[in-house]
């Protein structure tokens, strides 16, 4: 599955640029012209990297980052017309993982974004130690699921497919992504394997398996676990 880019700018000459060059680079590109809407679209698709304008109308690029950062850890790149070093410095103050100026040359930025997404490797989520959603707790370390305190016994593949729909909330996971994803390279199992996985997950983790709270079904699609917090 090719990684995610939400590309947020109100010049739409700008969003074409980037959706073509990204694209060209095998990234799905995402878009959103004003703050807002760069808080809805990450909220629905999750994306990997975030590339934000900071001179934009109503919601600025600094409080449209302070605010993603609060949704969703992920890796953001400054891309702006404000070339003062003072915007610099407060950008990386705030924690931006680059900041690219205008005039750009689509070439650089791209490189650019695949030097922070190969330093960063998985979203950060996926390298912390324990997840927390509800009546839901993992850990990473011990390998382990509880459920309102209660332990749950689930085997290696229950919990790394649990850990990889978890650590990426509301990400929508196809059953091809999710057998390339937790079973071996050699494995050649057909989409039934993820189907029976799923099925016995839920019914160790969720209250009602057959109405789950966290992994859904994504008809047509695949499965995503779901928490709006």
């Amino acid at each position: 599955m090719p990684q995610r880019i939400l590309t947020v700018d109100d010049d739409p000459k700008i969003l074409k640029i980037l959706q073509h060059s990204l694209g060209k680079e095998g990234f799905e590109v995402i878009t959103a012209s004003s703050g807002e809407e760069a808080l809805q679209k990450a909220r629905q698709s999750s994306p990997d990297l975030v590339i934000l304008d900071l001179m934009m109308p109503g919601m600025d690029g600094f409080e449209t980052y302070q605010k993603l950062k609060a949704q969703r850890e992920v890796p953001i790149i400054i891309l702006s017309a404000r070339t003062e070093e003072v915007d610099r410095v407060v950008g990386f103050r705030m924690g931006v993982d680059d900041y690219q100026t205008k005039p750009f040359s689509p070439t650089e930025l791209a490189l650019r974004v695949k030097a922070v997404l190969r330093r960063l490797g998985e979203p950060k989520v996926n390298l912390e130690n324990m997840l927390k959603y509800g009546n839901l707790t993992l850990d990473y370390t011990k390998r382990t699921v509880a459920v309102n305190n209660s332990k749950v016994e689930l085997t290696p593949k229950q919990f790394e497919l649990l850990w990889l729909m978890a650590s990426n909330p509301n990400r929508v996971f196809t059953k091809a992504h999710l057998l390339d994803k937790i079973w071996d390279s050699s494995f050649y199992g057909d989409d039934n394997t993820v189907t029976v996985h799923i099925r016995r997950l839920r019914e160790k983790v969720e209250t009602d398996p057959s109405n789950p709270e966290y992994i859904k079904t994504v008809w047509g699609m695949g499965y995503k676990f779901e928490y709006e917090g």
